[in-house]
């Protein structure tokens, strides 16, 4: 894949990543809680909860900022993937801790791990990430 094409489909993966992290999380736990809320009860006043859903809503705002010039957010782009894995790793092994979290095996465990897939493999690394971020246009300031 060519690095224009590579960098187009990037934009794409954090536009839509973002846009699901800034306005689909809370309602993804209010409509499938056993796979995306890990606290029983009323979700829409849970402190955990919106702790969550202030986290990421802030991420996919930095997210689709980052869809503009994506050489220029490449430290975001890896927090995003790294913290993404070792998120859904944790949430996977709690999820095997009993009170009914099985259900996050099928919702927001994988979610991470596609959210970290799709952007590790659209995002230049190494020498093609410097070489890009030298000579991009979305790297020199607007």
């Amino acid at each position: 894949m060519n690095d224009a094409r590579r960098l187009a489909c990037l934009r794409i993966v954090l536009v839509i990543v973002g846009l699901i992290a800034l306005f689909g999380v809370f309602p993804l736990m209010l409509l499938w809680p056993s796979g995306w809320a890990w606290e029983s009860g009323h979700v829409d006043r849970s402190e955990y909860a919106l702790m969550i859903v202030g986290i990421y809503a802030t991420l996919g705002v930095f997210l689709l900022i980052a869809s503009r010039a994506p050489m220029r957010h490449l430290s975001l782009i890896w927090f995003t993937v790294w913290s993404s894995v070792v998120h859904g790793a944790i949430m996977a092994v709690q999820s095997f801790g009993g009170a009914g979290h099985l259900g996050h095996l099928a919702g927001d465990v994988p979610a991470l791990f596609i959210v970290a897939a799709a952007l590790a493999v659209f995002t230049p690394r190494g020498d093609k990430a410097r070489r890009l971020s030298s000579s991009s246009r979305d790297a020199r300031p607007e």
